[in-house]
């Protein structure tokens, strides 16, 4: 075959898949490495619930999964846009956090363009579904939320909070809850809560919302304490820190959930394939264990379930950035 034989079954590669139906690709699916972007820098939830799912399946599917933290800042809006943007093939995935809703309408707030919509994503299974704590260094003079809010009354926007990006998750969970206490905090975004994270243990700002798995590691050290749990309930890796629910303050629910996704358009096969395989990363014993270490129960769901637990999940968290309104 000569070189312009060559270029002419190259070319004809695109008509040939076209052709064919998309069960054929999919029983040879995956024949290449897979990357799951993870719009944060490492150190995060959504970090911590994409390293333990990408090794197994790496396992089940038999090619690498390639952690990509694409840390572009907005609140993670960079790496979902991109994994939107990705041909819709089952190659490119992504770890999201329930901000990736949130993302499209803070861009409609400030007028911006929409760097991505919600339509464009396929949800293929949730990994984990944890309430956003409040957390402060243990040099901090808070010992209670309660002597918490008494100082913030006191010296209004004086308290700094670090957070993922503005609207992101852990921005949404503090503002929501400085609502609730009627108190004024002043926020200060980094690129992903694993920055955020290192400036409260620098002494750069002085308080964070995040998620157990994410705080418990600097708590058990005696760097953190925690303060109040956004959740419904109390959680077994936190037992003694109380619910602002049972503090008085009702309109305090936030959840940080990590989820699968790929792009709408992603063939049926390759969808099934994926969820098959999410259900049995979703039990693998090595899994459980990493994630019951970090204090981070599993939290499955398959597509189905996830879907709609996402849809009214993310209407309460959208008439809470409408809440908040517009931040500089």
């Amino acid at each position: 075959m000569d070189r312009r034989d060559v270029l002419r079954a190259v070319a004809a590669l695109p008509l040939l898949r076209a052709a064919l139906p998309a069960q054929a690709f999919a029983q040879a699916y995956p024949v290449r490495n897979i990357t799951m972007i993870v719009p944060f820098p490492a150190g995060g939830q959504a970090d911590l619930a994409a390293r333990p799912v990408a090794q197994a399946l790496e396992r089940i599917l038999g090619k690498s999964v390639i952690v990509d933290n694409r840390a572009g800042g907005a609140g993670g809006s960079v790496g979902n846009a991109a994994a939107a943007r990705a041909e819709p093939d089952g190659y490119t995935l992504l770890m999201a956090l329930s901000s990736l809703a949130v993302l499209p309408e803070a861009d409609r707030l400030f007028d911006r363009p929409v760097a991505y919509e919600m339509s464009q994503f396929m949800p293929i299974a949730r990994v984990l579904a944890d309430p956003t704590l409040l957390a402060v260094p243990t040099s901090a003079p808070w010992k209670t939320a309660q002597e918490f809010v008494a100082d913030a009354k006191k010296r209004p926007g004086q308290i700094t909070y670090g957070s993922s990006g503005p609207y992101g998750t852990l921005h949404v969970a503090m503002e929501m809850f400085a609502n609730s206490a009627d108190i004024k905090l002043l926020h200060v975004p980094f690129r992903g809560a694993g920055p955020a994270l290192t400036a409260l243990l620098s002494g750069t700002v002085q308080a964070i919302a995040a998620a157990p798995g994410t705080l418990k590691p600097q708590v058990d050290d005696g760097k953190l304490r925690v303060l109040g749990n956004c959740g419904a309930q109390r959680i077994a890796s936190f037992p003694d820190v109380p619910t602002f629910q049972e503090l008085g303050y009702k309109d305090v629910e936030m959840y940080i959930w990590a989820g699968l996704f790929a792009q709408s358009a992603l063939p049926a096969p390759i969808a099934s394939r994926l969820r098959e395989a999410m259900a049995q990363v979703m039990t693998s014993p090595d899994v459980l264990k990493t994630f019951d270490a970090s204090g981070s129960l599993v939290a499955y769901q398959d597509a189905p379930d996830f879907a709609k637990f996402v849809a009214t999940d993310s209407a309460r968290l959208i008439a809470a950035v409408k809440k908040i309104g517009r931040v500089e």
